[in-house]
């Protein structure tokens, strides 16, 4: 009976695959996750954010370089933007500026930030391997139950198929008289439990279709066949070789949370430094250079000619006589002249200006030091998490290590009980066609074996996964 099962569950197979245009094994699919995964996808959108903080971090030690101008025109009184003097004359005036600044030393602020940013890179692209390694995992867990979900309808066909073939056998006995109604009509009834059991097994393979699909991020309207492993030849690594301290200590070196976990640590160490930098002095150089220009900026031009003329300036009494000072007349005139626009601009009113500023912080209303407190109890609480995750880790892969020795065992029991299950039935059969047991008898035997054909594919098949989980804790990934 089991080579029959087999070979229908060959033949259907095949006949999937003479539809289908291709096939899917567990390695596309979790190829095309990784690839599709909205996951994935905006792990690497956070990744490249943290590659531009990166780059603005190291943006922070270069010199700032800027320049700026207005231009307008004031009515009215306002300030002569050449002398500083208020003037009531309209003025049609253009400025500009240049500035530039650079730290030359702030205690290593700058050079710690960037430090712990550069590290939240790092830790941004290892937190897109541990979410390749979740969907991974996840794909694999809905690929195996997809295909005991197939098996199980395909147990389950096998099982409508056989009590029809009875059914039939039996009608031609009852209607030759060998056999009485009685035996047609609870095989009858059989067929009709088996076909229900058959729709809810074929219901079930399509709901976890559509879960693998959906963790595919596929689209649904996709024509999507899975091909089918012979479970019995996907390697596995000896459960000895799977030791759950051995397994501990190789995820701790590898497994992606981990590394997240310890590069967040680094990277909080330099953000305490950085912070704690920020309550020191900080040297800075500067350099600036101005120019402007205004309508009202002339050039003054002063000449003086005698007039010809003499006026009397005094009176001089000497002896009883009377002398007049006399001094010549001047005529004095002011010529005023525009001064060219670039000439202002590059000669005139050009200024420049260089020096050193010293930035002490002595009151900030404790925003700095609460920073910096702030900072370290975030590094505390990172180490906490680690720790925690650590825990976790031990305790998953401790678990796993139990439910696969479980499973193993329950496995080889499932093999045992199919096997009996599978003697009873043939001499079951033997005796129901000599006629000695009667179809009750007979249907119950039969439904004992299917039943211990789905204990055995299920327990088959949460073998596999719970190995595949501790293979993937070891560091191997996923695969079949």
């Amino acid at each position: 009976m089991k080579k029959y099962f087999l070979a229908c569950i060959l033949l259907t197979l095949l006949s999937k695959g003479i539809y289908a245009q291709d096939t899917w094994d567990l390695r596309r699919c979790v190829d095309y996750a990784i690839a599709n995964g909205i996951s994935v996808k905006q792990a690497d959108v956070q990744a490249r954010i943290a590659a531009l903080n990166t780059l603005q971090a190291k943006a922070w030690a270069y010199p700032t370089l800027s320049f700026s101008s207005q231009g307008g025109y004031n009515l009215g009184r306002s300030v002569d933007p050449t002398t500083n003097q208020y003037t009531t004359s309209d003025v049609l005036f253009q400025n500009y500026g240049a500035s530039s600044s650079v730290k030359i030393f702030n205690f290593y602020s700058v050079k710690n930030n960037l430090k712990s940013i550069a590290a939240l890179e790092e830790a941004s692209k290892i937190f897109i391997d541990a979410t390749r390694s979740t969907i991974s995992l996840s794909v694999a867990n809905y690929y195996l139950n997809y295909l005991l979900s197939l098996e199980t309808a395909n147990s389950a066909k096998l099982k409508v198929d056989l009590t029809r073939s009875q059914l039939d056998n039996t009608r031609k006995l009852v209607d030759a008289g060998s056999m009485p109604e009685l035996n047609a009509a609870q095989l009858e009834a059989q067929l009709a439990t088996d076909s229900s059991s058959y729709i809810s097994a074929k219901a079930t393979a399509d709901q976890n279709k559509i879960n693998l699909m959906g963790s595919l991020s596929l689209d649904m309207a996709t024509n999507f066949e899975v091909s089918i492993p012979d479970v019995d030849k996907i390697p596995l690594e000896p459960i000895a070789e799977l030791q759950p301290a051995d397994v501990y200590q190789a995820a701790l070196a590898s497994y992606p949370t981990q590394k997240f976990d310890s590069i967040n640590i680094v990277s909080q160490e330099f953000r305490v430094k950085a912070d704690r930098a920020l309550m020191y002095p900080t040297l800075s150089a500067y350099a600036q250079l101005g120019t402007n220009y205004a309508s009202i900026f002339n050039n003054y031009s002063q000449s003086t000619l005698p007039t010809g003329k003499y006026d009397t300036i005094a009176v001089v009494p000497v002896n009883g006589s009377n002398y007049y000072a006399l001094s010549p007349g001047f005529n004095t005139t002011v010529k005023t002249t525009k001064i060219p626009y670039f000439d202002q601009v590059l000669t005139n009113n050009f200024t420049q200006s260089f020096g050193i500023s010293l930035n002490i912080p002595i009151a900030s209303n404790r925003q700095l030091k609460t920073s910096y407190q702030q900072a370290k109890l975030t590094l505390e609480n990172y180490r906490l998490t680690l720790k925690q995750d650590n825990i976790t880790l031990q305790s998953n892969i401790y678990l796993a290590y139990s439910s696969a020795v479980s499973s193993l065992e329950s496995y080889n029991a499932a093999v045992k009980a199919y096997e009996t299950q599978k003697y009873a039935y043939d001499l079951a059969k033997k005796r129901y066609d000599l006629g000695v047991l009667s179809t009750i008898d007979l249907i119950l035997t039969e439904n004992n074996l299917f039943t211990a054909q789905v204990t055995e594919l299920s327990d088959r098949y949460n073998y596999v996964f719970r190995m595949k989980i501790l293979e993937f804790y070891k560091g191997q990934g996923v695969k079949l």
